[in-house]
Formats: structure tokens, sequence, C-alpha cells
């Protein structure tokens, strides 16, 4: 994503804009009007990551232009962070800078916040961390009262939890998710929340069973299991897995399986062109699946996996690339119809456009 300067008094413009982007893309398709959840204009970004840049004797967080890795932008203040990230910034800066076992070849800090400011920071080194560096951390995360992650080659020191617990509501029912410092999250909590009550509401009274690939830390798949009689959720992400398990339990939802697997190994498994060891304890064919729901990688949806989607009544589709969704779509509507189309402003001031679509057989399809 280009690095833009940040005017809230431009955002009306720049989000009309993508949606009149998303418009023209999806015009062949003959989809329905796109609904458009915009952001809050400033602090919204929950995890943001600076490069370190040292410089006349201090440390100083920077980004970079892609393909500009020699001249680094320095960041003296981050609107588009979270208001926790925003507070922390200086703090954690000005701790660095005083202390040569925290700054020495530190090259990287990664913040992780929540709605109600939890946070993990992660520093990442060009060198080995000892218990000097620990005590050291010790104190600061006691000072900021965060969480700390040191990491080098090969190693990872925790002060703390590697993780935050995020609570996002969705109606008036809120949900309640582990969020580990290395794993995806959608990073703006605000949006997400509007993600997740668009789907559920494009999943109304579709009833049956529910397939979801790429399911992550159970983002989407813990909302839409309540309005489905069984979900199976599948990710290739064996830390993601695990998150989905715990936050399945933190959240009191039973009628989730979740298997880690990739949508292709799946695809081969749904096809009965290959068995697998991981699927013994769950009979496919048991399950009444009325939709399938996809958040793939920005690449979209393998030749494989998208004839496999095809084939379930109803697709809820989010995507984080509409060039390819529009390429996806250009074999689904074969079949399908756009029911409902929507652009969740996830990155505010960037070219950065996320997209969902709901789409139901064709009469003739059947």
């Amino acid at each position: 994503m280009t690095i833009n300067l940040v005017y809230p008094d431009q955002y009306p413009d720049q989000l009309a804009a993508k949606a009149s982007k998303i418009t023209a893309l999806m015009s062949p398709f003959s989809a329905p009007a796109v609904e458009v959840f915009e952001s809050p204009p400033s602090h919204f970004r929950m995890r943001a990551e600076f490069k370190v840049w040292h410089a006349d004797g201090a440390a100083h967080y920077a980004m970079y232009q892609p393909g500009q890795y020699k001249q680094p932008f320095v960041i003296e203040d981050f609107p588009v962070g979270s208001e926790a990230i925003n507070r922390l910034m200086p703090l954690l800066l000005q701790a660095i800078n005083r202390s040569s076992l925290l700054s020495k070849r530190l090259f990287q800090v990664e913040f992780l916040t929540t709605l109600s400011n939890q946070c993990v920071i992660s520093l990442i080194y060009h060198r080995p961390l000892d218990e000097n560096w620990r005590h050291e951390a010790e104190q600061l995360a006691a000072a900021l009262d965060i969480n700390i992650v040191g990491r080098s080659r090969k190693q990872k020191l925790v002060i703390g939890n590697d993780y935050v617990t995020e609570t996002l509501k969705v109606g008036t029912q809120e949900y309640r998710y582990q969020q580990i410092e290395t794993s995806f999250t959608q990073p703006n909590a605000r949006v997400c929340e509007k993600m997740l009550s668009w789907a559920v509401a494009a999943a109304e009274g579709l009833g049956g069973d529910l397939l979801e690939l790429y399911c992550g830390n159970g983002n989407f798949t813990l909302p839409l299991a309540r309005h489905f009689e069984r979900v199976l959720a599948t990710e290739i992400s064996k830390t993601s897995v695990n998150s989905a398990l715990h936050n399945m339990t933190l959240n009191g939802v039973d009628n989730i399986q979740v298997v880690r697997m990739s949508s292709e190994e799946f695809t081969q498994a749904m096809d009965k062109q290959r068995a697998f060891r991981r699927l013994r304890e769950i009979d496919l064919d048991a399950y009444n699946f009325s939709t399938i729901f996809v958040d793939p990688p920005r690449a979209g949806l393998d030749a494989d996996t998208l004839a496999m989607v095809q084939r379930f009544p109803n697709i809820l589709y989010v995507s984080c690339n509409p060039e390819t969704l529009a390429d996806n779509l250009a074999q689904l509507t074969d079949s399908h119809d756009i029911e409902r189309l929507a652009l969740f402003d996830q990155f505010p001031y960037t070219n950065h456009i996320e997209s969902g679509v709901l789409l139901k057989r064709k009469t003739e399809a059947i």
C-alpha cells in the first residue's frame, strides 16, 4: 500500500473514489448498488509496524515507500494508529534511547493493541538477547503496563503475554478473540465489526451447514456459527487454528469443527481425490452445506477451489483485492447472481479496497 498523508477533511472524497472504483469493477456482473462502510477518520489501526532508523545517535520510527528502502520516512506522529499506539510510541522511544541494551541493533518495532487498550509490543533485533535485556524489558513492561516480546534469530522472549484479547460487538452480541502478535488479524477493529455485522446479515435465513475456508482465528466463524446448524472451518496456520479453538471455548460456541488444511487440500478431499488423516474423524458427506464462506489471500481463489466453491448454493466472499475478486466473479457469475455488494474501508488514505459479495445460485443452474 502506498503511504499517503492523512487529511481527514478529504476522507469523504477518497472513500467516494473507492466506491466508484468497486462499482466500475463489478458493473460487468450486474451487481447491486454497493453498500459502503466507512472507517473512523483517525485512530483506527489497532496494529502498526515500524522500522527503526538509527541516526545522529538516536533511534527513530520509520517507514519506507515500496522499493525505496534507503530513503526512510521518519515518523513523528501516527494519527491513523489507535490511541494506545499514539500514547505509547513516544514513551517507548524515550526508553529505547535511554538504554543501550534496548536500542542496540534494534531494527523493528511492532504494536498490537485492542479497543480496550491492551497492548503487546514486539522488539526485533539483529543480535541475541540475554538476561540483562530481559531485566530491562521487564522494567519497561511494568512501567508502561504492556506486554513485550523480544525477538532475534531463533529466539523469542516473552514478558507477560504474546497476545491480546480483543472484544468486538456484532449487533447486541460481544465476541472475544485471542490475537497473537505474529498472526494475521483485521487491523481496523471498528470496520471489522461492520464486516462481521454485514456477513451475519447476509447469512440470515440461509440455514443448513456452513463451510469456511481461510478461517484464521475464527474472526468470522464465531458470529456466523450462530446462523447455521454446523460449521466446518479450515485454516493452514497452526497458530491460527489454535487461536480459533481457544476462541471457540472463550465464547462458548460448540458447533464448529476446525481442520488444519489448505484450501487446495480441502478441495482435493471434497473431490475425493485424496484421503487425509486430518479428516479421518469427519464425515464430509454427513454435512448439509448450504453456504461457503471464503476470505482468501490477495491472489484470490485458485482454479480448483473456485470450481469447488461454485457447487454451493450460497457463496459469501470477502476479498482484500478487488481485481482478483473480479477475476473470480467472471466464473462464479456463470452460475450465481450477486445479491449484495459491500465496500469495507479497512485502510483509509491508501488505495487498498476490502469488499464483500453474497452470491446465490441462479434458478436455471439448479
